[in-house]
């Protein structure tokens, strides 16, 4: 069997400084908000080229924070993309603005920059880009973009850990940079985490008393908040990742290279565009086909474990019903989510399981 994600690969190459760090914590017993949660907090703030970090429980509770922060709410629009994970516009609604969706671009999966500015009214507040699967938006066009509207852009940044737009890091673009540490991310926990970047000072400070039921100090509540913070042991096992990310992304690159030239010439494949890709740190390594679900269950009947990311877009599920939008607003989208599959992907996997997987897919289209 090859698996999608290879977890327990990753954790054997870890796993002594893993059960420090960890016993460290269980020795302590500082489980909430401890020492290892403000390491982690100053050690990624540096690695995603912001001033400040603050950890929050998920992915889901970064972005919703991070609207709510800038006061996001009722009577508001915030733009961001079609095709996502529907935590990205969880975080819009919690905050009781609108979502207002776009199409995506159809060489990079990311959101169509050509087509944000015909969104844009007097209730947008701000643009949420989603770098997808790891692969960053053209941060340049975008931030002219927010600028000319005077916008706010706050990145989901939740599959893009370590990611670069021209030598920067994704999630120092935007007034704020959201991340997930769900396990199976390129930085993942031993549960769930997440974490948001920022430069802005007061914002910090803001978002710190906000994770911790709006308190400067213990029984002390300047607003209402959340209960959404990072675990100390959580913390423990990222900053022991944290020192292996950058290696890892190179690793997960170097697999979609490979991938590419072998996948060259079978069947109707069309695999990711690496053509002037500086930076694409491969969370998900997702190609099309019009032959998709019969692949898939060809592939997962072989014992090579693959997936669908996204196989319902936004504007279809029923909780986005209300937006009265449907796959005539964004053909691109709604085409390509009936093509996309999502093939392993994860540092350990070696020259020969992708050879299998290869092999398996070329073996489907022979038939």
């Amino acid at each position: 069997m090859i698996p999608f994600v290879d977890l327990k690969a990753q954790y054997q190459s870890i796993k002594d400084d893993v059960q420090r760090e960890a016993l460290n914590v269980f020795e302590q017993t500082n489980f909430i908000l401890g020492k290892p949660v403000s390491e982690f907090e100053e050690a990624f703030a540096a690695f995603c080229d912001s001033k400040f970090c603050v950890g929050v429980a998920s992915g889901t509770d970064a972005l919703h924070l991070a609207i709510k922060a800038l006061d996001i709410g009722p009577g508001d629009e915030v733009i961001t993309v079609a095709n996502t994970f529907i935590a990205t516009v969880l975080g819009i609604s919690y905050s009781g603005a609108t979502p207002v969706l776009v199409d995506m671009d159809e060489k990079t999966f990311n959101i169509d920059l050509d087509k944000i500015e015909e969104k844009i009214t007097e209730k947008t507040r701000a643009i949420l880009p989603v770098h997808l699967y790891g692969r960053p938006v053209d941060m340049d066009r975008l931030q002219k973009i927010a600028e000319k509207h005077k916008l706010y852009i706050i990145e989901d940044a939740c599959q893009s850990h370590g990611a670069t737009w021209k030598g920067k890091k994704t999630g120092s673009f935007g007034i704020m940079g959201c991340f997930s540490f769900y396990p199976g991310k390129n930085l993942g926990a031993y549960g769930d985490g997440g974490a948001i970047t920022t430069s802005d000072e007061k914002l910090y400070n803001k978002l710190k008393m906000m994770r911790n039921y709006g308190s400067p100090k213990k029984y002390y509540h300047d607003f209402i908040g959340f209960n959404s913070r990072l675990d100390t042991v959580q913390a423990a096992v990222l900053n022991v990742k944290l020192k292996h990310l950058n290696e890892w992304g190179d690793k997960r690159f170097a697999n979609a290279r490979m991938y590419n030239k072998k996948l060259a010439g079978i069947g109707d494949i069309i695999t990711p565009d690496l053509e002037g890709v500086e930076s694409h740190v491969f969370h998900l390594y997702v190609i099309r086909t019009k032959k998709r679900d019969e692949l898939l269950k060809y592939l997962n009947e072989n014992d090579v474990q693959c997936g669908i990311h996204y196989p319902v877009p936004i504007y279809a599920l029923g909780a986005y019903k209300p937006l009265g939008q449907s796959g005539k607003d964004f053909p691109v989208t709604e085409r390509i989510s009936k093509e996309i599959l999502s093939l392993p992907m994860f540092p350990e996997l070696t020259e020969e399981q992708i050879d299998r997987v290869v092999g398996t897919i070329k073996k489907f289209f022979e038939r």
